[in-house]
């Protein structure tokens, strides 16, 4: 049976496509790789795009609270990173929500058009530890080591 080897991009509907680009431009060091119409592809350089943003208008509705996708997550590289990202979002103003779950430490936040976004930092390895068990504390971003 032949499966999907990996997650290829997340498309999302935002209400203005040039904020959308700045803002995953400048939180995540995604690259404009195209702009075709009402479409922004942006990508971390190994693929066309990780993110395909449409532009479907200011008066488009935000996610609701019922049924659908909670987030995307976004790996960082280490724990320097992740105070990058918690500073860049602090700096636009965005509400953050720092968790740790034992195996990695996670920043929960939207996008501003209110699509649920995660950057994170696997801790597996530094805790010895693979699975999730349930944690779910709040930390202090500022502190984090590993």
């Amino acid at each position: 049976m032949n499966h999907a080897t990996e997650l290829g991009h997340v498309h999302l509907k935002v209400r203005d496509v040039d904020r959308a680009v700045e803002f995953y431009r400048d939180v995540f060091g995604l690259d404009v790789t195209e702009r075709v119409g009402d479409y922004a592809f942006l990508s971390y350089g190994t693929h066309h795009h990780d993110v395909a943003l449409q532009g479907v208008g200011p008066d488009a509705p935000g996610p609701g609270r019922g049924v659908g996708m909670y987030h995307a997550a976004f790996e960082v590289e280490d724990a320097e990173a992740l105070r990058g990202t918690y500073r860049r979002l602090r700096d636009r103003e965005v509400e953050v929500s720092p968790v740790d779950h034992g195996i990695s430490k996670a920043l929960y936040f939207a996008d501003p058009d209110g699509n649920g976004l995660e950057a994170y930092l696997d801790t597996r390895a530094a805790n010895d530890r693979e699975e999730w068990r349930g944690k779910s504390e709040r930390f202090d971003p500022s502190e984090i080591n590993s």
